[in-house]
């Protein structure tokens, strides 16, 4: 099946090429596929899988009754990043549709958004109880100086998950603008969230913790 945009209205008719199959588009003179819509889609599932696993993980963590619907991690500068990331996509899709068709740059986005995926989830099941997605003011006694783990490699690699996550989302769509976008929003994010969190954790943790902070790398590019 084609769709044709004219003067007179939209044309559905089926593809005679072989190397086009499925439901295509010809809009404006440039032919696009769904196909190229695939990063779409595991975009979504990538957003889905993120929320609600972080979700879970905080609940089954520290309990139902201490979980909320900001354990979703959605606020609205999430929202407006990637409402700026969906309508870059399809102005792309529109406008450039050759810009999508980068199968190695889509599946390298793809890699990375896995990876940061895994070094996340990892970190919070490693902290435990010690992880929470609020900086901490004071001390409890659960919570621990965690040091083994992927914490033995870089001393924030939540932070380090989410950036390597985040950015992939960018790359598997094949957003210039974005990739850049985020990188350097999510960077400047942590740049100021870590030596806030910082503090308290030498507060904590005194002597163990900047020996600790000596040792091990944070895990975001140019914070030490």
């Amino acid at each position: 099946i084609s769709a044709t945009f004219t003067s007179s209205g939209l044309v559905v008719g089926k593809s005679e090429s072989p190397t086009h199959r499925g439901l295509d588009f010809y809009i404006q003179g440039s032919y696009f596929s769904f196909r190229k819509m695939d990063p779409l889609s595991k975009f979504l599932l990538a957003i889905l899988f993120f929320h609600s696993s972080e979700y879970i993980l905080a609940a089954a963590i520290h309990g139902m009754s201490n979980v909320n619907v900001k354990s979703l991690l959605v606020s609205k500068e999430y929202v407006l990043a990637m409402v700026f990331a969906l309508l870059e996509y399809f102005f792309e899709l529109l406008l450039f549709p050759g810009l999508k068709e980068h199968l190695w740059v889509s599946n390298l986005g793809l890699a990375m958004l896995v990876v940061g995926e895994i070094v996340r989830k990892l970190a919070i099941v490693t902290a435990g109880r010690s992880f929470t997605h609020l900086i901490r003011v004071y001390h409890e006694d659960h919570h621990k100086l965690v040091t083994s783990g992927v914490y033995a490699f870089v001393r924030h690699p939540s932070y380090c998950g989410f950036l390597i996550w985040s950015v992939g989302t960018q790359i598997m769509l094949c957003n210039p603008i974005a990739t850049v976008g985020f990188a350097v929003v999510v960077w400047r994010f942590f740049v100021a969230r870590i030596p806030y969190e910082e503090y308290f954790l030498r507060q904590f943790f005194g002597a163990d913790y900047e020996e600790y902070a000596r040792r091990v790398p944070s895990g975001v590019p140019f914070v030490m």
